[in-house]
């Protein structure tokens, strides 16, 4: 009988083994060898039209990377693009959700309609958005004349400082579904009991948001908020296809810069230290999030 479950024993720890194997490869060779690998170029004179020339050469990239004036734009590009994108798509997310969480007639076909945009591409986000802001035939120029704010077209896109700012505006658009949808569930698990608690000791409405709901959901507000905030800097494609990063690399966000040495430059080195940079601040600022928000302390999922 023991040598049974002996057996047994083994052949599921073998069973799971096997299990395990195709996902740790899957994971090693698409995300752990390229991260590496770019890690090393990133010290490395890597110029894709010129690979005969592959040398090691220190912090030269890192040094040449700081020292482009379009750099230090492009840092400040990035944290506008973060800060104002999260600031709108989690409070315009949070106020849907609240809308969401009470059931009315057709709200089943309101929440589709709310959550649509979340499952289209950002690349196409970017096409749609382009069209909009087109400085011709665009919609938002039609729209802003025929209510006579403005007298004749805005280059949007071909402004420096408005490319950014209509950027943003499509990208709040898009990141507005995700903290619809998590905030909702979150809101759906809080217990009945609590506000029927705070009913009886006459709780105003006020009280039981902040005193209620916000301490229940925190660690899904902390959590989807800090997901949400690498993945605007980890989005080039969006700004990819509605501007390319211009005009004249005014709208450059860190991770479009990256690209932009890549597809123009081609010089791989270089766009390897600035993934360097981005995982560095990735890095560091979750660390730093989550323990200025004490997120061990707020509660387990």
């Amino acid at each position: 009988m023991e040598k049974t479950n002996k057996r047994v024993r083994i052949s599921t720890k073998r069973f799971i083994i096997c299990m395990l194997i195709p996902g740790i490869l899957f994971i090693a060779i698409f995300t752990y060898y390229p991260m590496i690998k770019g890690t090393v170029m990133a010290f490395q004179s890597y110029q894709l039209w010129d690979i005969s020339k592959i040398e090691f050469i220190g912090f030269e990239n890192f040094k040449t990377v700081f020292k482009d004036p379009y750099f230090k734009d492009t840092i400040l590009n990035t944290i506008i693009w973060i800060v104002v994108s999260l600031f709108f798509q989690f409070n315009l997310g949070f106020a849907l959700a609240l809308l969401l969480k009470k059931k009315f007639k057709g709200s089943g076909i309101y929440q589709g309609l709310i959550f649509f945009p979340w499952a289209i591409s950002g690349f196409m986000i970017g096409l749609i958005w382009r069209w909009l802001f087109n400085g011709q035939i665009g919609v938002v120029n039609d729209i802003l004349m025929r209510i006579g704010i403005i007298t004749t077209p805005i280059g949007f896109l071909s402004t420096p400082g408005l490319s950014l700012a209509s950027a943003i505006v499509a990208n709040i658009w898009y990141g507005i579904p995700f903290f619809a949808i998590m905030i909702t569930a979150a809101l759906e698990s809080v217990p009945l009991d609590l506000y029927e608690a705070a009913d009886i000791d006459g709780a105003s409405s006020f009280y039981k948001f902040f005193k209620v709901t916000i301490p229940y959901i925190k660690p899904v507000l902390i959590l989807t908020t800090l997901l949400r905030a690498i993945w605007i800097l980890n989005f080039p494609d969006l700004i990819y296809s509605l501007t390319n990063g211009g005009p004249a690399g005014s709208s450059h966000i860190l991770t479009t810069y990256m690209l932009s040495l890549l597809m123009f430059d081609q010089d791989y080195g270089k766009a390897s230290a600035v993934g360097v940079i981005i995982m560095a601040v990735l890095i560091s600022f979750t660390i730093f999030y989550m323990y200025i928000t004490k997120f061990e302390e707020s509660g387990d999922f």
